[in-house]
């Protein structure tokens, strides 16, 4: 709310954000429907944190931090849709997993919809609109917005020291695993890149909504996952992984886009 309330809704939040649910949504499909991605990634766990990623606690920093301020629409647009899929969709396709909840119904959808944090933040922006009280309101959540922005990222580094310690074999990836990795950090990416190139988004445009689809896995995977008891320990093994290469490959793709 701070950040929507701060930078305002406008055309090119909307426009990031249904870019991101729209972009996951298909590659989503694509992969259910043609055998060979299917096989690679067969269960949607390795999906979803192929596709999910931390926008919110790594994204919206990283862009902060490296892009002109007039981009961050983009950035908390991109956010917006993926978060707004992550918890639409993925309860309901890790449940399906299990044989429960076969369908969709509307009841389900209304309640994941309006539960997302994505939703809670859109809507509490909408009522402030509403009571022409958004400038004050802007003004006083622009602080904590940032502190909160800022211990993100303790969050992250407390969640993976959690992680670390487990018994685990971390560093044991499977095939299924390396390959969500991949799509996470390297073919996600660059569809979103050439999506922007074909929508004619300038280069601090394309830069934002690239940096946020780079992002590794979020933690909403993880969450989930340990809640539905499924795949707990493939979530945690892509979260850290994608989490420790991205110090790396966010750097290598930011500087490749400047080529483009």
């Amino acid at each position: 709310m701070g950040l929507l309330l701060k930078e305002g809704i406008d055309f090119d939040l909307i426009k990031a954000s249904i870019l991101a649910f729209l972009s996951i949504g298909f590659l989503l499909t694509l992969i259910n429907l043609i055998p060979t991605f299917k096989s690679r990634l067969n269960n949607y766990s390795l999906q979803l944190a192929g596709l999910i990623g931390n926008t919110s606690f790594l994204g919206i920093p990283i862009a902060i931090a490296l892009l002109p301020t007039k981009t961050i629409n983009f950035t908390i647009g991109f956010d917006l849709g993926t978060t707004l899929f992550a918890w639409i969709f993925g309860p309901f396709l890790l449940k399906k997993k299990e044989g429960k909840n076969k369908n969709l119904n509307f009841k389900e959808f209304s309640n994941a919809l309006f539960n997302s944090p994505a939703s809670r933040g859109v809507i509490g922006v909408c009522i402030l609109y509403l009571f022409k009280v958004d400038n004050i309101a802007g003004n006083y959540l622009w602080i904590p917005a940032r502190i909160v922005i800022s211990l993100a990222i303790i969050v992250v580094g407390t969640r993976l020291g959690i992680i670390i310690r487990s018994k685990t074999k971390i560093f044991k990836l499977n095939k299924g695993t390396k390959y969500s990795i991949f799509c996470k950090l390297i073919f996600f990416p660059l569809i979103i890149f050439f999506v922007s190139k074909f929508l004619n988004f300038d280069h601090y445009q394309t830069s934002a909504v690239v940096l946020q689809a780079a992002t590794p896995t979020a933690i909403s995977t993880i969450l989930m996952a340990e809640s539905f008891k499924i795949n707990q320990e493939i979530a945690a093994k892509i979260l850290f992984s994608t989490t420790l290469i991205s110090i790396f490959t966010i750097p290598i793709l930011a500087f490749l886009i400047k080529f483009y």
